[in-house]
């Protein structure tokens, strides 16, 4: 509705959960906006083992089910970390019309999602340089593609919070769940596109990323140019390393699209 500040709807990436964006949501709560953060399936709280999701759809439905539960009248702005990027698109292409503005944070930003090697090349963490840093789970057996996976607790500062606070870094190594690559794998889109490019995007680049690295981050907006597009010197999780930052940009971000 007109003259109401917008309502943010925060969505995490692989292996994360809503418990992300715990310093977010307070500055935005804070300052007087509606915030919604989502615990994908198998993430967060949600009780559902990584390991027995096996399609993009039913991993993102959380989200989905939340959008079709919000009246016709009301938009949000759609934020998503990392592999959320992809939820986003889905989201975008199934509510356009709920959706005011979609925002990409150091995010996979593939309109068709995983459909061709240069998805895969830009969208997908190659982290190989750092060696064997993935703890897999092996759902359909271990003849079979890994169901679900998560970085290795040795690792995970060094690659996704190497410029965060040290006590966020450990919450974040008790509370990191596997996360259903199987399932996100399956991410493809082939609804009309009509819709969802009436939909604004912003992309918030993070410029010390280890996980979607820049370059990644450089194609992924040369190939699907957004509205508009920030830079954050920040690691992979600038929730983390530079929350104040990042809430200015998706403060911005609102009034870019008018809704202040």
């Amino acid at each position: 509705m007109e003259g109401e500040r917008p309502h943010f709807v925060l969505v995490h990436g692989l292996s994360g959960g809503s418990w992300c964006w715990y310093k977010i949501r307070c500055l935005m709560e804070n300052s007087g906006y509606k915030v919604s953060c989502i615990d994908l399936k198998g993430a967060g709280i949600d009780l559902s083992t990584p390991d027995s999701i096996h399609s993009f759809d039913d991993y993102n439905k959380p989200l989905l089910d939340f959008l079709t539960s919000l009246p016709d009248t009301e938009k949000v702005i759609l934020i998503g970390h990392s592999a959320g990027g992809i939820s986003v698109t889905q989201a975008t292409y199934r509510f356009a019309k709920k959706i005011q503005l979609a925002v990409y944070l150091a995010a996979t930003m593939l309109k068709l999602g995983y459909c061709t090697e240069q998805d895969a090349k830009d969208g997908v963490p190659n982290l190989s340089e750092f060696g064997d840093v993935y703890k897999f789970g092996f759902g359909l057996g271990t003849d079979k593609p890994p169901t679900s996976a998560v970085i290795k607790k040795e690792f995970q500062r060094k690659i996704v919070y190497h410029m965060s606070p040290q006590e966020d870094s450990t919450l974040a190594a008790m509370l990191l769940r596997p996360g259903p690559i199987l399932a996100l794998t399956t991410a493809r889109f082939t609804e009309e596109e009509d819709d969802i490019e009436r939909v604004p995007r912003i992309y918030i680049k993070t410029k010390n990323d280890r996980v979607v690295r820049p370059e990644q981050q450089e194609a992924m907006i040369k190939r699907w140019p957004p509205s508009k597009v920030y830079d954050l010197d920040s690691d992979h999780s600038p929730f983390f390393s530079t929350p104040f930052l990042l809430f200015g940009l998706l403060v911005k971000a609102a009034a870019f699209v008018g809704c202040n």
